[in-house]
Order: structure tokens, then C-alpha cells, then sequence
């Protein structure tokens, strides 16, 4: 971490190095956390036994529990970078062990009263697991259409009846957050989440169902919970009855943000694999390394892992400094950093050819993480749910939101800046037609620093901004719905396509004066750009041979020097 004057935050600085320390050289066959360990673990279908351990030493689900709760959730930025490393290292171990308590703990500080927020602290603080139960096979992400229920008995108690399905450890969980149904009644108003622990369960409660087999992410026990009248108090429920829907909006907020973001980190490998095998690699007397069109493959995927960690990063600070629009921000992350991780590795694979599928050797970790990404583009809400939070919100930001010109303030940008506590208490479902970091792009073409090919691409992206807006403003009640028309939906993506520029474009000017050559290079800027402007459907013009030679130079530098490879351009044992 760097604060806003370019100096090392070292208490956060000194945990992820320390954290980087325990997993040690993931290339050492000796490693009992190492590539060669984790592949093994996950031929076999279990969780990293040594890396749970590590884990347990390092006390990671402190990292989940806000510091008046004993716990070291104070950014949630940092919290993205000590989750990155655990997914670069084993994606299995991040979603097993990391983020299936996080979403549920997250819950608990959006909408749980003191009583709860203690108990949840005390699960996670003694090494204990949480999980949450939204999804039912039947229903998907349609959560108003859920059936399992949470209904008075004549005791005054709730009665849980129904299955959740799909629960990463189902389990091995202390603590479970629901979403029942607590009304008969139709609509949204019908449904709460309920902070549940199995110790205060009757014997024989819940049923466990058979395991889930996956394809990716093979480690994660995925099982499911079966509830037949069973009692739980009524004090169970996470707020007022009948927020459940509310609470899970606003808590997606956190979620939507941390999670693609943290699972940046397995491309940070797939990059490492590739470089090291494209040194490695000769082919017709060279190496891959030299030839233009693996670099150009490099150089894209790097400038990917970028605009994705600019976006991720704006969003994170702005869950601190805009809590009001952030339901805006965190579904247009969730949608394109997952779709840029994704086909980043999709595009790197075709550089390793028939080693990419190769579950094991020298290069079988990458298999892996390919696999292990998938997740991400629906974990707990799929990506087309994240344009359909998106989508409804357009029309009224083109009216009125894209009009007012009022800055967000300078700390959204500026790496390192301190941050006020999360304020979980101030996350809205909506953001009330405000949008102020998509006013910073034209802040941003009129900034004097701004020149040559990056202004003409910042130009380029403000006219797809402006045709955005005379768009959306033309959409019709009937192109806001659930049945919304593809087109609409492409419109929420381009929104997302266009703050990601904004964000990228203000990373570049808001830290300049950073002692890193690379970061003030306004080069990665222009390549991101013209990477985002493509994807848009604008012709973003020639790119300059020079922007890919300076980027593919930098991803093969950061390999041989063992640095990682996103903003923070961080040292790596080995």
C-alpha cells in the first residue's frame, strides 16, 4: 500500500508482505503451498490443507470484521490486495476459505444489530466459518421468487423449511445467513435474511445434501441445506422483517466490488505462466518472448489486469467516499472486471497452446486458474444481473445526473489517500440519479497535463459518453424490465466500458508524482484507452508500436524481477 504523499503504508504494507512471506516461492517444488501442492490438492478435489493452516496462523478472517469489532476491516481496498494474493496463489483457498465468509459477514454489518454483529465477530475472530443460503436451484438469482421459508409457528419461534443449494462449506459452517421467505404475502416485501448458528439448532439439523462436483474451483466443498420445521428465534432476522432483498442490494455494494477484484489475482498468474513460458518456449531459433505477436498478446492482457484494477480500486474507495452511488459502480465493476479477467485468459491460453490444458508439469498450474475464473463472471450474482441493476438507473442519469458537473472528491483517485470506516449504514439501493464520477471524464479532457494520443482517446471515450446519454435518455419504461431488450442491456455495458476509461484516465493524472517510472508513463494509460474504446465498437486510431513494446518490456521485466504485475507493482518471494 502507498499513502498519498508516495510513502509505504506500512502496517497494510507489512501484513501483505508478511502474507507474501508464508506463501513463499509458488515455483518451488517444495513449497508445501506451492504450484505443486495446490495442483495436487485440487486433482483430488479437497481444500489446500497447509494453505488453510496458513490461513489460520495468519488470521484472515480478521480481515472480515470491522476494527470496533475486534477485526482489521478498515479499507476496502486493502482488503481486496490481502485477498489477491490468496487467489494468485490458490483461487480455491480465496473463495473456500475467504470470500464465502465474507459475503455473509458483510450482510451482518449492513443490516444486523449489536447482539448479531457480535456474534458474527466471534465466529469469524476464532477461526470459524460463515456461509450465506441465497440461491435455490429453481430460482437462480430471481431471490423474490425464493421458497424457502422462515414463517411464525405457534411458539412465537420461526420454522425453517425448505433447501438452499450450492453453499461453499455447507458444512463446515458455525454460522449461516438465509434469505427465507417471513410473509405469505406477494412482492418483495415478503422475504428477510436470518443470521443462523448450528450450535442453536436442534440434533439432526439442517440435513446436509450430497456434494456438489465442479468443474472449476474444485477444492470448494459446495453442498447444500435442508430444513424441515425447524425452530429458530424470531429474533433470527437480520433488521426489520422484510428487508431481505434490501439488505442483499446494499451489501452487494461491498461484494460486487471485493470479489472480481480479488480474483484479479489469477490473472496476475496466468500473466507469470505465460511470460515464463514464452522465456522459455524456442521456437524457429527464438525465443516466444521476442516475437511481436506474443508480445502484442502480453502487452493486451497486462493493460487488462490494469484497467481492471483501476476500476476495482476507484469502486472500492468510492464504497468509502460515495456510498450513496456506489450501487451504480459496484454492478458496472462486477460485469467488466469479471468479462476483462476472462477473456484476458482466454486470450493468453492461445499463447500456450497445448500446454494450457495440461493438468499437470511445469505449466499445469494455469489449467487451473483458467478453470477456477469462471466463478467469477456469476459467483453470488451472475454478470447479467449486474447490468439489470445497472440498466434501470440510465434513463435518469441521462436526464439529469450526466448534467451536473460536481466532482467526486480527489481521495477516489489518489492510490494511497486515507479513507473513512466503511460506512455500511449509508449504502443505498439506488443512487438518486447522481453519477459524479462519470463528470470527472470531461474534468479530465480539459486537465493541462493531457496530450497527444492519450487526450485524442480520452475524446474518444467523451464522444461514447455522449452518445450514451442520447441514448438512455430515449429508453422506454418497457426497455427497464426484467424482459429489457438486448440492446438495452448493451447499453448498461457500455456505461460500465465508459467508467472504466474515467477511472483509468484519473489513476494516470491523480498519481504522477508516485516514485514509480511506470505508473507516471502515460503510455499504460493510452493502451488502456484504446483497449476500452475498441470494445465500444470506436475506432480508437493506430496504436503507437512503442505503447506495446513498452508494455510487453514491462510484463517480461516485472517476471524476471518477481514483482506482480498491477498497480501496485509490488515485490513477490522467489
Amino acid at each position: 500500500m502507498i499513502d498519498s504523499t508516495g510513502s509505504p503504508d506500512a502496517p497494510a504494507a507489512a501484513a501483505i508482505a508478511d502474507l507474501e512471506r508464508r506463501f513463499g516461492d509458488p515455483w518451488d517444488p517444495g513449497n508445501p503451498t506451492g504450484h505443486a501442492a495446490v495442483l495436487a490438492a485440487d486433482e483430488a478435489g479437497e481444500m489446500l490443507a497447509a494453505g488453510e493452516r496458513l490461513l489460520d496462523d495468519y488470521g484472515l478472517n480478521a480481515e472480515f470484521v470491522p476494527p470496533e469489532l475486534g477485526g482489521r476491516l478498515t479499507r476496502l481496498d486493502q482488503l481486496i490486495e490481502v485477498l489477491r494474493v490468496v487467489f494468485r496463489h490458490d483461487p480455491s483457498l480465496g473463495l473456500g476459505y475467504g470470500a464465502s465468509s465474507l459475503i455473509p459477514a458483510v450482510n451482518v454489518w449492513t443490516a444486523g444489530d449489536e447482539r448479531q454483529r457480535r456474534r458474527m465477530a466471534d465466529v469469524l475472530l476464532a477461526g470459524g466459518r460463515a456461509v450465506s443460503g441465497y440461491h435455490e436451484l429453481a430460482h437462480g438469482n430471481d431471490f423474490a421468487r425464493a421458497e424457502f421459508s422462515a414463517l411464525p409457528g405457534d411458539d412465537g419461534r420461526l420454522r425453517l423449511n425448505g433447501r438452499k443449494e450450492v453453499i461453499a462449506n455447507a458444512r463446515r459452517a458455525e454460522a449461516m445467513v438465509l434469505f427465507a421467505r417471513t410473509s405469505a404475502a406477494p412482492g418483495s416485501r415478503s422475504h428477510s435474511q436470518l443470521l443462523v448458528e448450528k450450535a442453536d439448532l436442534p440434533a439432526g439439523a439442517p440435513v446436509h445434501l450430497p456434494r456438489f462436483h465442479s468443474a472449476g474451483m474444485r477444492g470448494v466443498q459446495l453442498g447444500g441445506l435442508e430444513f424441515r420445521d425447524c425452530p429458530i428465534p424470531a429474533d433470527a432476522v437480520l433488521g426489520a422483517p422484510g428487508l431481505g432483498v434490501e439488505t442483499a442490494l446494499r451489501s452487494f455494494q461491498v461484494t460486487r466490488t471485493a470479489l472480481p477484484a480479488m480474483t484479479a489475482g489469477i490473472l496476475e498468474t496466468g500473466l507469470e505462466v505465460t511470460a515464463r513460458f514464452a522465456e522459455e518456449r524456442v521456437l524457429y531459433g527464438r525465443s516466444l518472448a521476442g516475437m511481436p505477436y506474443i508480445r502484442s498478446i502480453l502487452a493486451d492482457a497486462f493493460t487488462d489486469l490494469l484497467i481492471c484494477d483501476c476500476l476495482a480500486t476507484v469502486t472500492a474507495r468510492s464504497v468509502h467516499l460515495l456510498p450513496g452511488e456506489t450501487s451504480l459502480y459496484a454492478s458496472a465493476a462486477k460485469y467488466f472486471v469479471a468479462t476483462l479477467l476472462m477473456d484476458a485468459m482466454d486470450a493468453l491460453s492461445r499463447v500456450l497452446g497445448a500446454q494450457f490444458y495440461l493438468r499437470d508439469g511445469g505449466y499445469g498450474i494455469f489449467q487451473k486458474h483458467l478453470r477456477d475464473l469462471a466463478p467469477a463472471g456469476f459467483g453470488h450474482t451472475a454478470r447479467v444481473a449486474c447490468l439489470s441493476t445497472v440498466l434501470p438507473q440510465l434513463p435518469r442519469l441521462a436526464r439529469k445526473g450526466w448534467l451536473d458537473d460536481t466532482q467526486p472528491p480527489a481521495g477516489v483517485f489518489h492510490l494511497g489517500a486515507d479513507l473513512p470506516p466503511l460506512p455500511f449504514e449509508r449504502l443505498s439501493v439506488g443512487s438518486g440519479g447522481r453519477d459524479s464520477l462519470s463528470a470527472s471524464l470531461s474534468a479530465a479532457l480539459g486537465h493541462p497535463e493531457l496530450d497527444g494520443e492519450l487526450r485524442h482517446l480520452v475524446s474518444v471515450i467523451a464522444a461514447e459518453q455522449a452518445d450514451l446519454r442520447r441514448e438512455c435518455a430515449a429508453l422506454t419504461p418497457a426497455d427497464l424490465s426484467v424482459a429489457a431488450r438486448p440492446e438495452a442491456l448493451r447499453l448498461a455495458a457500455r456505461y460500465a466500458a465508459v467508467l472504466a476509461a474515467t477511472a483509468c484516465v484519473n489513476v494516470w493524472l491523480h498519481n504522477r508524482d508516485r516514485h514509480d517510472a511506470f505508473l507516471s508513463d502515460p503510455h499504460w494509460a493510452a493502451a488502456a484507452l484504446g483497449r476500452i474504446a475498441e470494445r465500444v465498437g470506436r475506432d480508437p486510431g493506430q496504436r503507437s508500436p512503442h505503447i506495446t513494446e513498452r508494455l510487453s518490456s514491462e510484463v517480461l521485466a516485472r517476471h524476471r524481477d518477481r514483482r506482480g504485475f498491477g498497480l501496485s507493482n509490488r515485490r513477490l518471494p522467489g
